[in-house]
C-alpha cells in the first residue's frame, strides 16, 4: 500500500486485509464502508482522506 509510514498501522493492517493495495482503489469505496473495517477508526478516515486530497483523489460517495 502505498500510504506514508507516519499512517496507524492498524488502519494500515485493516486495508491491506480487506484486500486493497493502493489509493487508487480507494476512490471506489466510502468512509463509512471503511469505518467498518476492524481496526480503521476516524483518525486513519481523516489522514487517509489527506492523503488522497494531496494526490487529487477522493473516496467514492
Amino acid at each position: 500500500m502505498d500510504l506514508p509510514e507516519s499512517f496507524p498501522a492498524p488502519a494500515r493492517r485493516a486495508l491491506e486485509n480487506a484486500g486493497y493495495t493502493s489509493l487508487d482503489q480507494l476512490t471506489t469505496v466510502t468512509g463509512a464502508e471503511l469505518l467498518r473495517l476492524h481496526g480503521f477508526g476516524p483518525k486513519g478516515l481523516r489522514l487517509l482522506r489527506e492523503e488522497l486530497a494531496a494526490r487529487g483523489l477522493d473516496l467514492a460517495g
